[in-house]
């Protein structure tokens, strides 16, 4: 395993496996049985990074979620976890009711909820403090000096470590973090978004936004990262589902020019490796020009084996070059 440092504060910041390991069907769609041996083995082969969310997965049982931390919280204790594993969490789309959605009824943003809801998921997770808390998506309805102080107090408190935001827009991101840098308080540092191999259309309504940007690493988020490095960036869904071994499941958001002969150059580059090719994808995000530490989640300790032997899989500049130039 390989490693990186998250965070730039010298009490907060946390080196981490470079492949984090995402738990969002932990406890619902995947049973526990085979998200111990998930776990377990995954912290065998030297990770140490797992991301969950305090709404995970409301959608399986149309509840409110929360049954990835409880899932955390069981597997920690049984197997006497400390903070030699970073977990990460958010919180701001747990649905308020039961039966209702995180984009219809999301619990927020608001400082009373940034308190109440980091200690339920320390409480689910079995901790003193989240090492890295986010927030999960944007809302408009709370000042965001006011989302900012209150994540900053938790920070002060001793509650939380490091501070993320996902699915934000990027102006979004950089007012909230200037927010904190006037006001000598801790800031936005790991931000978590969709990013693959494959570029995504854009022009295509999304789920969270019917502008079809948000929740994406488009150019402007792309160019934003480029120019501050000190930022982490956390990619999720970097798989696509299984879309890479099989390219029938691509939907029409990844229908671009380009796709046919990136699939392509994907292939050849797996061939000559002799690696898979969603092993390629993750060595290739790794090294990107915006490194990222790719998030994926995982049904079977086969999927995960898989993936960990992108971490040693080194691409020559040749290579590359012959994947990042398809156009």
């Amino acid at each position: 395993m390989r490693y990186r440092t998250i965070g730039t504060d010298p009490a907060t910041r946390r080196e981490v496996s470079v492949l984090g390991l995402g738990a969002m069907l932990f406890g619902s769609a995947t049973d526990e049985a085979t998200s111990y041996a998930i776990l377990d083995r995954y912290v065998e082969a030297g990770g140490t990074f797992v991301d969950t969310s305090d709404n995970y997965a409301f959608w399986h049982d149309g509840g409110q979620g929360g049954q990835s931390e409880e899932l955390l919280g069981r597997w920690r204790r049984s197997r006497g976890i400390g903070d030699e594993v970073v977990v990460a969490t958010k919180l701001g789309a747990r649905p308020l009711a039961p039966g209702t959605g995180y984009l219809d009824n999301p619990e927020g943003l608001s400082a009373k909820v940034i308190r109440e809801s980091a200690e339920r998921s320390r409480e689910r997770l079995g901790t003193a403090k989240l090492d890295l808390l986010y927030a999960h998506i944007e809302d408009r309805a709370v000042p965001l000096r006011e989302t900012v102080e209150g994540f900053a107090e938790l920070v002060a408190e001793g509650t939380v470590g490091l501070l993320g935001a996902s699915n934000h827009r990027a102006w979004r991101v950089e007012r909230a973090r200037q927010l904190a840098a006037d006001a000598g308080l801790p800031g936005y540092e790991v931000l978590q978004y969709h990013r693959s191999y494959l570029p995504r259309r854009l022009d295509l309504p999304g789920e969270l936004d019917p502008d079809g940007d948000v929740g994406f690493v488009g150019p402007d988020l792309a160019s934003y990262l480029r120019a501050e490095p000190q930022l982490t960036l956390v990619a999720y869904g970097p798989l696509l589902k299984g879309a890479y071994a099989r390219p029938e499941r691509l939907g029409p958001e990844y229908d671009v020019p380009s796709t046919p002969a990136r699939l392509a150059a994907l292939h050849a580059v797996a061939a000559e490796t002799g690696a898979t090719v969603n092993q390629v994808v993750l060595a290739w995000l790794l090294g990107a020009d915006v490194p990222t530490i790719p998030l994926v989640g995982f049904s079977s300790v086969a999927q995960l084996d898989e993936a960990l032997g992108a971490v040693e899989l080194e691409l020559t500049p040749q290579q590359r070059t012959r994947l990042d130039d398809t156009r």
